[in-house]
């Protein structure tokens, strides 16, 4: 019973995420709340066992969040 809810609090989790990227207006906002879903998605594939596929989401998540941060400097941060 205990494994369900902590399966429903990160799914929960995910789709708060989510709504906040689909909806923000600011970039670098979205950068982080990116990181973020990363971050859950990592802990999402070690609870279910896989952590060859949470360490490739770790990585990549990460790399590309730094990417997006320095992208950042030559763009405008707020959408229209």
């Amino acid at each position: 019973m205990q494994i369900m809810i902590f399966e429903a609090a990160l799914l929960i989790f995910l789709i708060c995420i989510l709504v906040g990227i689909i909806f923000n207006k600011d970039l670098f906002a979205v950068t982080i709340l990116f990181c973020a879903f990363s971050f859950s998605a990592v802990m999402t594939y070690l609870f279910f066992g896989s952590p060859d596929v949470a360490f490739t989401e770790a990585v990549i998540g990460t790399m590309s969040t730094v990417y997006f941060a320095v992208a950042l400097k030559k763009v405008n941060r707020f959408c229209k």
